[in-house]
């Protein structure tokens, strides 16, 4: 865009350009900087833990050295570590920004599953660093079993990075008090093309300092750079803790390339000496493989974001990419637009695993919002909505096959989530509004951001009927989150009932919005 519980880990139960005095900002041990080959000492894991792509059986966890080292990880039922489980995962190094992913499978379901990880020197295995403790639960086998997971999106955007005055991302915190079984990141993971400045001086007059490093001192162009700029969200003590124990699902979005981008583009940016979008996007995918643990994304062998992970009886979560299979922003006319937002295939690979789905619930994860018009300078569009109320045109008519796809088949509970716009809202989508009519009733929730510049309330397309019942955003571009509230997403699934409830909540815990799901049901 242009623009529970408590803590524990229980079940339920560098550049500086401030001073980090809290402890809540300790940073990891390494510089910003790659660490060295060569370094006295052991092995050590300063940048923390994170598991992704969660299911009852299986999940990825990950890991960052400061040196060459072999990945082991061991698995138990508890944090005593009594009749470990042991994984020997990659050797990290260079290659891959000594970041390594080890994958687990035949875990127990519904389970609290303790994991360790050590780095060991690959030439003396005896020879290992402290090892980084973390825990996640496994999805359920049984529909009785009760979920709950967050979600929102957009992370040091706008030159809103991290805050020791304010305790850095403390957002990460919150979410992670609340103990959800999984997290889902909508996208803008970093902003490549938003350098974080030392200072900003508010409207009010007041400072905000960010932590900075070098990478994050100019837009990303190099490899190198993109690393940095995934690696700058790590030195957050907050997030860390929050990786260490919350499992993640993790899509894209233009920033992690550059704001609006779409394949072929040329970009108009002065601050760029390379202007080709897809030499960006092929370096950022490389990083972006890196630092996230993705089932379907590997560094080394390409592959894709978009994917389905299940978790259990209750939930199939859809993670989509509307971002590298686009066409080109234009002012959304078209009368025939096979390629779209998501592009053919990925359009047959969406539709097949809907129509194949047992799940209760079928959670779409769209970085874009379907109803909202996002606009890409004076003429062209950004999502999908261009503004014109009547029948779909442009990418609109890929989203008019999908939802048609979804009626016809008899595709019970669908919900769409996303973020991108940088306010929280509902919209109830329904055919009696609409112009066009072939599709069952359904919502979709925005939230977000993390921690980015607070945006306006954009304007509703009429093409498939949304109504908005609840909208909380700034009356002002870009506004820190000093001054507004940042927000995300909660949804809760009964396993009785099987009723899914969502809740929009903002930072500090208040419930903004919530809206109770019956299951079941092709449209509601």
């Amino acid at each position: 865009m242009a623009q529970g519980s408590g803590g524990g880990f229980g079940r339920r139960s560098l550049l500086q350009g401030a001073a980090a005095g809290s402890a809540a900002l300790a940073l990891p041990a390494p510089s910003s900087a790659a660490p060295a080959q060569a370094r006295s000492g052991r092995p050590g894991a300063g940048w923390g833990v994170q598991t992704g792509d969660v299911t009852a059986s299986s999940g990825l966890v990950w890991v960052r050295s400061d040196r060459r080292a072999r990945m082991i990880v061991q698995t138990a039922a508890t944090e005593s570590f009594r009749h470990a489980r042991t994984w020997h995962g990659p050797v990290v190094g260079a290659g891959g920004d000594f970041t390594g992913v080890t994958a687990l499978h035949g875990l127990p379901a519904g389970e609290q599953i303790h994991y360790r990880v050590l780095l060991a020197d690959p030439d003396d295995p005896r020879r290992t660093g402290e090892p980084v403790t973390g825990t996640f639960r496994t999805a359920p086998d049984r529909r009785r079993e009760n979920v709950r997971f967050l979600w929102s999106g957009d992370l040091a955007g706008q030159g809103w990075g991290i805050n020791p005055d304010r305790g850095g991302y403390r957002i990460y915190e919150e979410m992670r008090r609340r103990n959800p079984d999984f997290f889902l990141c909508s996208g803008d993971n970093i902003y490549a093309d938003g350098p974080i400045p030392s200072r900003v001086t508010l409207p009010d007059g007041r400072v905000w300092r960010n932590v900075t490093t070098e990478e994050k001192a100019k837009v990303a162009e190099t490899l190198a750079e993109f690393r940095g700029a995934f690696r700058y969200n790590l030195l957050d003590a907050n997030l860390r803790r929050f990786n260490a124990q919350v499992p993640t699902i993790v899509q894209w979005d233009d920033h992690e390339v550059h704001n609006n981008w779409y394949p072929g583009q040329l970009l108009d940016d002065d601050r760029y000496t390379e202007k080709n979008a897809d030499v960006l996007a092929a370096r950022s995918l490389r990083a972006f493989g890196e630092y996230f643990p993705i089932r379907t994304l590997h560094p080394d062998r390409g592959g894709r974001v978009y994917r389905v992970v299940r978790h259990g009886p209750l939930l199939d979560v859809f993670v989509l990419d509307m971002r590298s299979y686009r066409n080109a922003n234009s002012p959304g006319r078209q009368t025939d637009d096979r390629q779209g937002i998501l592009g053919a295939e990925q359009l047959r690979w969406l539709k097949r695993e809907l129509s194949r789905s047992r799940a209760v619930w079928k959670v779409i994860a769209a970085d874009m919002p379907l109803g909202l018009v996002v606009q890409d300078g004076a003429t062209d569009f950004e999502a999908v909505a261009q503004g014109d109320p009547g029948a779909p045109l442009g990418r609109e008519l890929q989203m008019a096959e999908l939802l048609r796809h979804i009626k016809r088949d008899r595709v019970t509970g669908t919900v769409w989530l996303t973020a991108d716009v940088h306010y929280t809202s509902a919209q109830h989508y329904a055919p009696e509004r609409a112009a066009f009519k072939d599709f069952e009733p359904f919502w979709e929730f925005v939230s977000g951001p993390l921690n980015a510049g607070g945006f306006p309330a954009v304007k509703l397309d009429g093409t498939f009927g949304p109504a908005q019942p609840f909208v909380k955003a700034p009356d002002r571009a870009n506004t820190s989150p000093a001054e507004t509230p940042q927000y995300f997403g909660e949804v809760d699934i009964d396993g009785g009932s099987g009723e899914l409830t969502v809740r929009l909540r903002q930072e500090g815990g208040q419930v903004l919005f919530s809206k109770v799901l019956q299951p079941g049901r092709v449209g509601q």
